[in-house]
């Protein structure tokens, strides 16, 4: 296969198993999202999902937020980890969002990236799933799987963006990076994973990682 062919495998194979794909993280506007996607670093979408209706029941906008101190919203957050910076992070974006943009969330990844705690992978979420504006947020999945299929170098997950982004089609970014994500976290996880059940690696896969797969196995 073309390396084109092989782009387009991926493509027909997610849309066959994923026709429709779900958002991983609860949340109902562009703020909400942006909290949820801030908490999910370093953590799980199912414990934020679990840790955001807490949260959001008592504060579900900048404004209400700014008026919790900022150890109110670690107390609340404790079981997503790194809750001190996270609360830190919150509140002070909240407050920026407050005075700079009406306490509206900025479709903009330049101003989404200047507020605290919030990095390129965060930013590229938001404005792809709040805004449909065309990014590619790569995750450990993402980054996982462009190595196996063989169509990024795994060297750092900026080089997997830009890939992504050079092999994929622009219209069909937003979907295709939750695809892959949900493809990562049930056929081609991290550990315990399962070539056979795994179709996309195990017809486009790097030689190397089939053959280190196939070694263990025996």
């Amino acid at each position: 296969m073309t390396k084109q062919e092989k782009v387009q495998f991926v493509i027909d194979t997610l849309n066959e198993i994923y026709p429709e794909i779900p958002i991983p993280l609860d949340h109902k506007d562009p703020y909400t999202l942006l909290i949820a996607v801030l908490l999910s670093a370093q953590s799980t979408d199912v414990k934020v999902n679990q840790i955001t209706p807490k949260l959001f029941e008592i504060a579900d906008n900048p404004y209400t937020m700014v008026k919790l101190s900022v150890e109110e919203i670690r107390d609340i957050i404790r079981p997503v980890g790194l809750s001190p910076m996270k609360s830190k992070g919150i509140h002070g974006l909240s407050k920026i969002l407050i005075e700079k943009y009406d306490g509206k969330v900025p479709a903009d990844m330049d101003a989404l990236e200047e507020l605290p705690a919030v990095g390129h992978k965060t930013a590229s979420v938001v404005v792809a799933q709040a805004f449909n504006i065309p990014a590619f947020p790569v995750d450990t999945h993402i980054h996982r799987l462009m190595y196996r299929w063989n169509l990024s170098n795994g060297k750092n997950v900026t080089q997997t963006e830009k890939d992504a982004k050079r092999l994929f089609p622009k219209d069909l970014w937003n979907k295709l990076h939750l695809q892959i994500i949900w493809y990562g976290r049930q056929y081609s996880p991290a550990r315990a994973w399962d070539l056979e059940k795994d179709v996309i690696t195990k017809t486009i896969g790097r030689k190397s990682v089939i053959k280190d797969y196939l070694k263990k196995k025996k």
